[in-house]
């Protein structure tokens, strides 16, 4: 800590900022959110080294001797300086166009018990229940899983042949919409969910390569704002 304080010193005479950022994220944020940025913010600021860490298990970023982490809004600690840095993310139901020729397509979240799910496992080891709304009408369906995840990327290649229907954020799957992969079901019941927020102690100073990031993914938007 003393020579992260120095080096905050020497920042403040710099006409390029230097030092080590270490975050811990979750595995969307690191693919949907930071990934974009990276290369703008290696051309900007070179002397500022990221070291990140992602992963959907929570942890006390604190203790862990992180900078910060990021997560969507609803699971960040309470007792945390919290950020936004996107949008609200809309959840989606996604399977194969195969799979929906084979076994037909749900027309209510309740047909959802009929069919193959894939599950996705939160980092503190709940199952993530799948909510749906519709006007003033709002659902939470506990699918039956065949198969449970706790990396989104894992159930999405599973999906991609055939397994079933997931329900995950949209921008996760947005290109193997677009290239006809997969396709959405029960778009009329789309819910959406906290975006992505960075958080960190309120006792912690925050050092300026942190802050060029915050300041850097608000510009870009890469999941809007």
């Amino acid at each position: 800590q003393a020579i992260d304080g120095a080096i905050e010193q020497l920042n403040q005479f710099r006409d390029s900022p230097a030092g080590h950022i270490r975050l811990n994220v979750a595995v969307e944020a690191a693919t949907l959110l930071l990934a974009p940025v990276l290369p703008v913010f290696a051309e900007r600021y070179p002397d500022i080294e990221l070291d990140i860490v992602a992963s959907n298990r929570i942890v006390d970023v604190t203790e862990a001797r992180f900078d910060a982490g990021i997560r969507y809004g609803g699971t960040v600690p309470e007792d945390m300086v919290a950020q936004r840095l996107s949008a609200d993310v809309r959840w989606v139901v996604a399977a194969s166009p195969e799979y929906l020729a084979r076994f037909g397509e749900p027309r209510h979240p309740h047909d959802l018990q009929q069919h193959r799910c894939v599950s996705n496992r939160l980092g503190n080891s709940r199952i993530y229940k799948w909510e749906f709304e519709r006007g003033e009408e709002q659902l939470t369906v506990k699918v039956p899983p065949l198969l449970t995840v706790d990396l989104a990327e894992t159930g999405v290649v599973a999906i991609l042949q055939g397994f079933g229907l997931m329900y995950l954020p949209e921008p996760l799957i947005a290109e193997h919409v677009s290239a006809g992969r997969l396709r959405l079901v029960l778009t009329d019941w789309a819910s959406y969910g906290p975006g992505f927020y960075i958080y960190y102690s309120s006792r912690y100073q925050v050092p300026t390569g942190l802050r060029l990031l915050i300041s850097l993914v608000r510009e870009m938007k890469p999941l809007g704002l």
